[in-house]
């Protein structure tokens, strides 16, 4: 079986810094402009440095999307951010779907990836994208495991494994356009799709659906049939999520990381599965790899059916490398023995649970706002942001 590479999503450093060290092949990231994620925080050219020196050193790929509906009075500086990111080899290769930014690519040498906005679901498309000189194609999302197959013959294929379902499955949507003029198209979605809706005809007659979120189709997740997709001729995994979370970014890499090194046994595949649901999630779907999508692959909730979330409790005020020790200060509520917590930073991510706590080098049980505790942790940085973990039941109540 050939190498298949995975493919993290990083909107921010924190979640590039989760997605390597989750152990991802490659991570792709927007700029502040031009790309299908604008309300992420994105990067700056000056941060796209910081991010590759990151990978270098962790030999992983930067795929940069471009990959919005580009106007005449953009071209110039659309050309400009292209000029550096081929002066200074920031990325591995760009994701995009507009001509204008294909000749670009060509123009400065720098290899580029096909979209799925460009929603290429057949044999003739492919062609057509590999005589422009493009080095991959990201495909529609409404394809069969017969279907990518058969393209993948043609050149190499990237795509989505896990995470977000837009209702119109590939992109090109303008439901946010025409209720909130912001335009998904240019990455500025506002999800209308996920809220609940009631169907009226003209004469005011109401109909009662069972369930109401009749546009908002459930996440994607791959995970219960990812041996069938690892003998589909697939060159790269892709993971749905640059507005997630560092620690939606590091878990879901770190699932898909163990699947794809080996074939998971029924109880670990049930382990796994536990891990997805407890990070961000709008309920599962296969998608249309197996079988076209039914009215059970609508979800039932407009937000998260995670069963845990995080609690910002302080920042690391001081890191003691000899000792492995760091020092924190509660900044809001309490933490105990046997709590979990994750220290999220720029260059920083891990999950680990408290077994000892020391205050003026005396043992404590529990600690809370606006005590300075001593913890015994991996390393990290002042700065850095202390979570607890907790189960998102306990966060509503409070």
């Amino acid at each position: 079986m050939k190498h298949i590479e995975l493919l993290a999503p990083a909107g921010n450093l924190k979640s590039l810094t989760a997605a390597v060290l989750a152990g991802a092949n490659a991570v792709y990231l927007g700029l502040n402009d031009f790309n299908m994620r604008d309300s992420a925080k994105n990067f700056s050219i000056k941060d796209l440095e910081k991010a590759n020196k990151i990978c270098k050193k962790a030999k992983v790929k930067i795929y940069l999307t471009l990959n919005t509906i580009i106007y005449d009075n953009e071209l110039g500086k659309i050309e400009e951010i292209i000029k550096k990111i081929a002066k200074h080899k920031l990325a591995d290769a760009i994701i995009c779907w507009d001509l204008s930014i294909i000749q670009l690519c060509k123009k400065y040498k720098i290899p580029f990836h096909i979209s799925t906005q460009a929603s290429v679901s057949n044999s003739a498309s492919a062609k057509f994208y590999k005589k422009l000189g493009a080095k991959r194609i990201i495909l529609a999302r409404e394809l069969n495991l017969k279907q990518i197959k058969e393209i993948s013959k043609i050149l190499p294929i990237e795509v989505f494994i896990h995470g977000a379902l837009c209702s119109s499955i590939s992109g090109r949507c303008f439901t946010s356009q025409f209720l909130h003029n912001r335009s998904a198209n240019r990455g500025q979605c506002r999800h209308p799709c996920r809220k609940s809706y009631i169907i009226t005809d003209d004469g005011g007659n109401k109909l009662k659906v069972k369930n109401n979120k009749i546009l908002s189709a459930k996440d994607l997740c791959t995970l219960p049939f990812i041996e069938k997709l690892k003998k589909a001729n697939i060159t790269s995994f892709k993971i749905e999520g640059r507005n997630r979370e560092p620690e939606y970014v590091y878990t879901v890499t770190k699932v898909y990381r163990k699947a794809l090194d080996k074939k998971l046994t029924k109880k670990e595949l049930k382990q796994e599965l536990k891990k997805l649901n407890n990070v961000y999630n709008r309920e599962f779907s296969q998608g249309f790899y197996l079988k076209l999508p039914t009215s059970d692959d609508f979800a039932t909730i407009e937000h998260s059916a995670s069963k845990k979330t995080k609690k910002f409790l302080g920042k690391i005020i001081h890191y003691w490398k000899k000792l492995g020790v760091a020092a924190i200060k509660l900044n809001t509520g309490k933490l105990k023995l046997e709590d979990e917590i994750i220290v999220i930073g720029n260059t920083t991510f891990f999950r680990t649970k408290i077994k000892d706590m020391e205050i003026n080098h005396k043992k404590v049980r529990q600690v809370k706002k606006p005590q300075e505790v001593g913890i015994k942790l991996p390393l990290c940085r002042k700065g850095d942001e202390v979570y607890l973990i907790i189960n998102r039941k306990m966060f509503s109540n409070n």
